[in-house]
């Protein structure tokens, strides 16, 4: 795959660069800025990138916000974010156009190779990848939304996963039943969270979408 990787911390984002290019892929640009991020984006449209939340000139949200500008000019172009904290309001903002291709991950999980490259992929492949943290700590906050109590626990369950973008198939592996009684589950939790098909929009996406919002 083509990647763009911004991040200003130069030892993590040359061990980024490098790690990728250990698995194949190709770095067409690095970024340290948040206007640097956007230029590269816009410039080199790639596969997919990796980017830092904070970023200079201010180090607040200039990465997450030069994301979201770059999708704006190219609906659904693949996004993996890293962020140091749990910041519940990047995941909504970043899903908020259901289109997919959206990932959130601590910076700590880029230590562990396989589950980053995997999530590249999936977020390459138009996906969505959720760092598991990220979603426990979602999760010890309580329900999201009145419409998930309408979940069975098992549905609930199956929501979670999909949240961390797994595939039906990787559902099924997780919680050890079939991956037809997963697409009936998931088929069931659309239903009630009142979620159909869209040319225009990702039905998981949507769903993991309304398990980060608020009431």
């Amino acid at each position: 795959m083509r990647i763009v990787v911004a991040e200003d911390l130069y030892l993590l984002r040359d061990g980024m660069v490098r790690l990728l290019e250990a698995y194949g892929h190709q770095v067409v640009a690095t970024a340290t800025t948040g206007p640097e991020t956007l230029e590269a984006l816009l410039t080199h449209h790639p596969d997919v990138a990796v980017v830092d939340v904070r970023m200079p000139p201010t180090q607040s949200d200039e990465g997450l916000q030069a994301a979201l500008a770059a999708r704006r000019a190219h609906p659904g172009l693949p996004i993996l974010i890293l962020s140091q904290y749990v910041e519940q309001l990047y995941a909504r903002e970043l899903l908020a156009d259901g289109s997919g291709g959206i990932g959130y991950f601590l910076k700590d999980s880029v230590f562990d190779a396989d589950q980053f490259n995997d999530a590249l992929e999936r977020v390459a492949a138009g996906g969505t990848a959720m760092d598991p943290t990220v979603i426990a700590k979602l999760l010890s906050n309580g329900p999201s939304t009145r419409r998930l109590d309408h979940l069975t626990d098992r549905e609930h369950q199956v929501l979670t996963l999909m949240a961390e973008g797994l595939s039906n198939q990787a559902i099924a592996q997780r919680l050890f039943l079939s991956e037809g009684a997963i697409s009936k589950y998931t088929t069931s939790l659309f239903t009630k969270l009142d979620i159909t098909t869209s040319d225009h929009t990702n039905r998981r996406v949507l769903a993991v979408l309304t398990y980060l919002n608020n009431p």
